[in-house]
């Protein structure tokens, strides 16, 4: 397995396919991602981000069964698989400790 260290953009992929649970294909995730974000996304940064995930073992791709909407091609359907969970609850608890860390007065701006 390659490092579980996840970039910002690829913990946000990640948690909108557990989100997505079993219809977390392409599109849907940027579908399900712009919408959330409120910015447009790109389906292949998407998907390269996705492979990468599968690349580092945190997620499992599977194809789906060909539609007619689809010309008759398969979705790619993702699952995270228990190594993608164990790295979103670490990214969690880091960032946890990080915001319980900051002092109350760090926010106490000045203007």
């Amino acid at each position: 397995m390659k490092g579980t260290q996840l970039g910002e953009f690829e913990e946000i992929v990640l948690l909108t396919i557990a989100l997505l649970y079993d219809d977390a294909y392409g599109v849907a995730v940027v579908d399900a991602l712009s919408s959330r974000l409120d910015r447009s996304m790109s389906l292949g940064v998407v998907h390269r981000t996705m492979q990468r995930l599968e690349e580092k073992g945190l997620v499992h791709s599977r194809f789906g069964e060909a539609t007619a909407e689809r010309g008759g091609r398969a979705k790619r359907l993702f699952t995270v698989i228990m190594a993608g969970e164990q790295a979103l609850r670490e990214s969690r608890r880091i960032r946890n400790e990080l915001w319980e860390g900051i002092p109350k007065t760090a926010f106490n701006h000045q203007t």
